[in-house]
């Protein structure tokens, strides 16, 4: 009814109550819908005002609730009959464990409890707006953020930066499988950041150096603080500069290339192309000795950002031969012959010097420093081969790791890092000594990582080694979900001895890069290539 607003502290409440006559024997259904409509949002800053995409359909007065509840109540029948026709293939799948169907479908909790927002871009935005000074050439970018809005989510509950891109490497397989529409935006968001610079310098914490705040044609930390004004201002990360971090990079043209793999839309990977360009040749700089292989720059130069690094190494290097390798088919597919020669070339080179370097004859060393811990066991050594494995670039003219010794590799990670550590009922340590000690020569090196153990279980399921996937993956889900009590609240890492660290955390969104492996095993085309191209 028409009453006055409640003052400041003040406190009110509401009931809302249904009635019906129920019939002996019989029964009767009464329907609730519950909406709130925020419409609005500002960010810390509150320099901007922006719309949530909802908007477009309800509006942005504030007085939508009633609308959004009847939507609701005359439609959520349709969307349970969507939930299951989507969800029922695996739940009736009686050879996959009940602890894996829980995991795959819960551990989504985040996409929407992740501090996320979706927003609209404003109607009257050209493209030079959304570009800014240096990003003309993506063509598409303004149709694609006009129709799918700018979509971003925190790194964790704890750690406030939104879409903080060394971890959405790992999270973004639910993207691109679920909502491929969300993860084409973002990439786009990312490709502008590449191409534009913040010349403001600031004091970086670890290092104590001054530097700037967002280097040219290199891919930025994070899009930005909630507390600030994210998308205008990126890089709220403080602790290193990362225009130094080597992988960074690598996983913006990973990314790319599995996207297309499972989109096919070539309007994508042509514009992001002379993006992919710029960035790995800004990350030739890495690679000091020419051999085709970069080198860590001795501190913590990567997503593992408090485990230092010197030289070689199995996480960089690998990562970076998957991406040259990448960079040689996006090459051929769009007929760059000169470009494929390029990364050809660097690629045979880069080959030859990893397995020189890092291939011990069981597994490949955690670098080349030759420092005591050089040779630990990494439960995340095969990264690059996960990405290859995951866009059928893993044999034949383009396999990049001899398939022995991707074997060989996670069978000694299963056998160390998994079995070895904690009676092989916790997933696997991020760093192992060949003696079956923990490393603990960092703080990260022995924890472990969930979204890390989703992805090593899915690079096992890719090599054939099923059942040892499944048996790593499952010590992190009986854990988190069941000896921890942290369901819906899946932290970054935790030890052995019951610590934790950060709840509530991106990176296990990585669990359905198990489901994109079981679906390529099982021959089936992974659902969204039956969808035809993201663009209308």
């Amino acid at each position: 009814g028409k009453r006055s607003l409640t003052e400041k502290g003040e406190v009110t409440a509401a009931a809302v109550c249904a009635s019906c006559r129920v019939p002996a024997r019989g029964h009767k259904t009464l329907e609730l819908a519950l909406a709130w409509d925020m419409p609005c949002v500002h960010f810390g800053s509150k320099e901007k005002l922006h719309l949530r995409r909802y908007t477009r359909f309800f509006g942005s007065g504030g007085d939508a609730a009633p609308a959004l509840s009847h939507y609701a109540l005359t439609h959520y029948e349709e969307w349970e009959r969507k939930i299951e026709a989507w969800q029922n293939p695996i739940l009736e799948n009686s050879q996959l464990p009940s602890w894996y169907k829980s995991a795959l479908f819960n551990e989504l909790y985040f996409m929407t409890d992740g501090g996320t927002i979706w927003m609209e871009v404003p109607p009257d935005s050209s493209a030079e707006d959304l570009q800014g000074p240096a990003g003309a050439g993506l063509s598409h970018l303004l149709p694609v953020l006009r129709e799918y809005g700018r979509f971003a989510y925190l790194e964790g509950q704890e750690y406030r930066m939104y879409n903080t891109y060394d971890v959405h490497f790992y999270a973004s397989f639910a993207l691109i499988m679920l909502w491929p529409k969300l993860q084409i935006s973002l990439q786009y968001d990312i490709a502008v950041t590449v191409l534009n610079e913040d010349v403001q310098t600031r004091q970086y914490l670890m290092c104590g150096q001054t530097a700037r705040v967002k280097t040219k044609n290199v891919v930025p930390h994070d899009i930005g603080d909630p507390d600030d004004e994210p998308w205008q201002r990126v890089n709220a990360y403080l602790i290193h500069n990362t225009a130094n971090w080597k992988d960074l990079n690598l996983k913006f043209v990973l990314q790319v290339y599995r996207d297309y793999c499972l989109t096919h839309d070539s309007l994508y990977l042509r514009d992001m192309w002379p993006v992919c360009q710029a960035v790995m040749e800004s990350e030739l700089k890495f690679d000091t000795d020419n051999d085709g292989l970069i080198e860590n720059s001795g501190f913590a130069d990567q997503t593992y950002d408090a485990w230092v690094v010197q030289g070689p190494s199995a996480y960089c290097g690998g990562l970076w031969l998957a991406a040259v390798c990448m960079m040689c088919k996006m090459a051929e597919v769009l007929g760059d012959a000169e470009i494929q020669q390029k990364y050809m070339d660097i690629l045979n080179k880069g080959k030859e010097a990893f397995e020189r370097m890092l291939w011990n004859g069981k597994y490949y060393n955690y670098d080349s420093s030759g420092s005591e811990t050089s040779n630990s066991i990494m439960s995340d050594q095969c990264a690059g081969q996960w990405f290859l494995g995951a866009c059928g670039l893993d044999q034949g003219e383009f396999e990049v790791f001899p398939k022995s010794h991707v074997v060989s590799a996670l069978r000694t990670i299963f056998e160390k890092n998994v079995l070895s550590f904690a009676g092989g009922t916790m997933g696997a340590v991020n760093g192992m000594k060949p003696n079956g000690v923990p490393d603990t020569s960092s703080v990260q090196s022995n924890e472990v990582w969930i979204g890390v153990v989703y992805a090593l279980a899915a690079t096992m399921i890719q090599e054939g080694l099923v059942e040892e996937g499944f048996r790593t993956a499952e010590g992190c889900y009986r854990t988190v979900w069941e000896r921890l009590g942290m369901a819906f609240q899946t932290p970054e890492a935790y030890r052995e001895k019951k610590v934790y660290r950060s709840l509530a955390y991106m990176r296990p969104l990585s669990i359905w890069s198990m489901q994109l492996a079981l679906e390529r095993r099982a021959g089936r085309a992974p659902a969204q290539l039956l969808q035809g191209p993201i663009h209308p």
